[in-house]
């Protein structure tokens, strides 16, 4: 018999954020598993916390990718319990699966959102299916906090996190957000010569043809086209603020218009 649990859970660095009320109740469902004998399968996008859920169910189990099929076969050699990741990915899961339940292993598996097999839905009593932080707003203003303090602690300041045009990148949920609330945090507070370090770093193995300063020439002009629409609101304060006149301004904004 198969129970399908539809739970909202996301999970960071082995916490929960349980900001929504669904999020609290999949800890509540997580501490229970802890405590039960049986086979689970978290389905879910990249970055929703499969793999911290997965750890949190069995924080002392050897974890393995199901792509690394030879060693995750000689793992299988001697073990309890396991915890198997994308198991989508696996080139024999029939094979891998059929040695979990001969052997009476108790397993925590991982997959892709929608992820179906008939071999796994034998396996596994217990499934888990974490939506994607898009349907759950109260975790993401939950989440960009924690990632602040990381931040915080990560580059020794305490300087305040402008929040005001901050969107967040839900694209691979928390793995997107980390990252932009670090990139964030570290561009608000930049030096000349710091971000000039990056433009360098950035164009050093991209160099090479006769027309370079008009290729790269946008990672100029956009920034400071965007910079200045938001701080003066119109084309003719622009224009006036950099010294342009509107004609030269407007070319400006035709040729890099897919950037703007």
């Amino acid at each position: 018999m198969i129970v399908v649990v539809p739970v909202v859970a996301l999970v960071v660095d082995a916490s929960y954020v349980t900001a929504s009320v669904s999020s609290a109740q999949a800890f509540k469902t997580a501490t229970l598993l802890k405590t039960l004998n049986v086979s689970a399968l978290i389905t879910g996008e990249v970055g929703v916390g499969k793999k911290s859920l997965a750890r949190y169910i069995l924080p002392d189990a050897p974890m393995l990718d199901a792509s690394d099929h030879d060693e995750l076969l000689t793992a299988l050699s001697g073990i309890s319990k396991i915890i198997i990741t994308n198991l989508e990915n696996s080139p024999n899961i029939k094979k891998i699966l059929d040695i979990v339940n001969n052997n009476n292993i108790r397993v925590v598996a991982t997959a892709k959102n929608a992820y179906y097999n008939e071999f796994a839905d034998r396996l596994f009593s217990v499934k888990f299916d974490i939506p994607s932080l898009r349907e759950r707003p109260e975790d993401v203003e939950e989440l960009v906090q924690k990632f602040i303090k990381e931040a915080s602690l990560l580059f020794c300041t305490k300087a305040e996190f402008k929040i005001k045009n901050f969107k967040p990148d839900l694209s691979q949920n928390s793995n997107s957000l980390r990252r932009q609330v670090m990139i964030h945090y570290l561009l608000q507070d930049i030096n000349e010569n710091e971000l000039m370090d990056i433009f360098q770093n950035y164009l050093a193995n991209r160099l090479g043809s006769n027309s370079d300063y008009k290729n790269f020439l946008y990672l100029y002009e956009v920034p400071l086209i965007k910079a200045g629409f938001n701080k003066f609101k119109s084309q003719l304060q622009l224009a006036d603020r950099l010294g342009l006149n509107r004609n030269t301004l407007r070319k400006k904004i035709a040729d890099n218009s897919k950037y703007l």
